[in-house]
């Protein structure tokens, strides 16, 4: 049963800049947003929230910051294996907004990730490693417990990188974790029977949203 009050909906950065056109896009990213839609207006879950990439200009993960480098190409960074990326989701610009075919007002909490100059965060619910070694909590868990949550569903963008993350921290969290397959997009597509062998191996549920 979902709509019981004890799951959650989580729309992970479903914003212009990962879809077609924009500076970061995901192939077919675009097609995701109207079922999306349409789930939301269902009515299904009692609470959404929802994750957006929120980058400050100069940004670590931007490969501008990092003369000699190209986007897509990975470095060392605090001892971890960091990709770098063309700028995408500045603070303020339109391609950072959240995408205008959903209905926001639905959503009770945003989560705003990336917005520490020196750290990125695919996931929502912990950032990535920082200069001590660590992964801090961006709170997102305490704020789906205090409110009896038990089960996260998951869709969005990209499903190779944040939304696979994030899936993997929810369950890491103790959360009973589904990720809604259709209803997310990858960068790299031949990364597919990988990311769904990770996901099993972290007790994540792969399935279709026509299953709910």
């Amino acid at each position: 049963m979902i709509k019981n009050g004890r799951s959650v909906l989580l729309l992970i950065d479903i914003q212009p800049d990962f879809m077609p056109g924009g500076a970061l896009p995901v192939a077919e990213g675009d097609q995701i947003v109207t079922p999306i839609r349409h789930l939301m207006e269902a009515g299904k879950f009692d609470h959404y929230v929802a994750t957006q990439d929120w980058h400050p200009p100069g940004h670590v993960s931007f490969a501008s910051s990092h003369p000699g480098t190209e986007p897509l190409q990975a470095i060392d960074l605090y001892d971890h294996e960091q990709t770098l990326w063309p700028d995408h989701c500045v603070q303020g610009t339109a391609g950072a907004e959240l995408h205008e075919g959903l209905p926001w007002e639905r959503v009770a909490a945003i989560i705003r990730k990336g917005n520490e100059p020196a750290v990125d965060s695919y996931s929502g619910f912990r950032n990535n490693w920082n200069p001590d070694g660590k992964r801090p909590p961006t709170g997102l868990a305490g704020y789906l417990r205090g409110r009896g949550i038990e089960k996260v569903y998951l869709c969005g963008l990209a499903r190779d990188i944040c939304v696979k993350f994030s899936a993997v921290d929810a369950a890491d969290a103790g959360f009973h974790t589904y990720f809604l397959w259709d209803l997310t997009r990858a960068v790299a597509p031949s990364s597919d029977d990988d990311v769904r062998r990770e996901l099993a191996e972290r007790n994540v549920s792969v399935i279709m949203s026509d299953a709910l």
